[in-house]
């Protein structure tokens, strides 16, 4: 497994990671509003800025393709995906592993946005729930998230 920078001429690679991830994930857990929600804030514009930002790792697995992504913004993890197929092999705890080192080198607190998928994940790391937000969508629909904070 390899965990680096993504590069502009990737943008597509984490797009495409975000979109499938979502769409296949997602729709369990939240109604179709919020998934639309989540599609347009994950939007190219954004992942692109972050990208050239230099905040957007992929990780490439040992036959080097790309499983999954991560934002990193200061001391803020965002937007961590794995592509289904590649989910229960081990990707997403190693990105946040690596997520956590990068941080730790600058910031003593971590935070995150906690979808409901990934709350269980997130307790079972050490990160504490700190608050509740919703909001509503263009349809009426709500998504519903945690904010929640490790100490290193």
């Amino acid at each position: 497994m390899n965990i680096r920078k993504a590069t502009v001429s990737e943008l597509t690679i984490v797009q495409c990671i975000t979109v499938q991830t979502i769409n296949s994930i997602y729709p369990r857990y939240y109604p179709c509003g919020a998934v639309d929600f989540f599609l347009s804030h994950h939007n190219n514009k954004n992942i692109g800025t972050d990208i050239e930002n230099g905040n957007v790792y992929l990780c490439f697995n040992d036959d080097n393709i790309a499983v999954g992504t991560v934002t990193i913004k200061e001391n803020e993890i965002c937007r961590l995906f794995v592509l289904p197929d590649y989910q229960g092999n081990g990707y997403g705890r190693e990105i946040l592993s690596f997520a956590e080192k990068k941080i730790s080198e600058n910031h003593s607190t971590i935070v995150l946005d906690a979808s409901l998928p990934a709350k269980a994940i997130y307790l079972k790391r050490g990160y504490v729930l700190t608050e509740f937000h919703s909001i509503k969508t263009e349809n009426g629909d709500y998504l519903c998230y945690d904010l929640m904070i490790k100490q290193i």
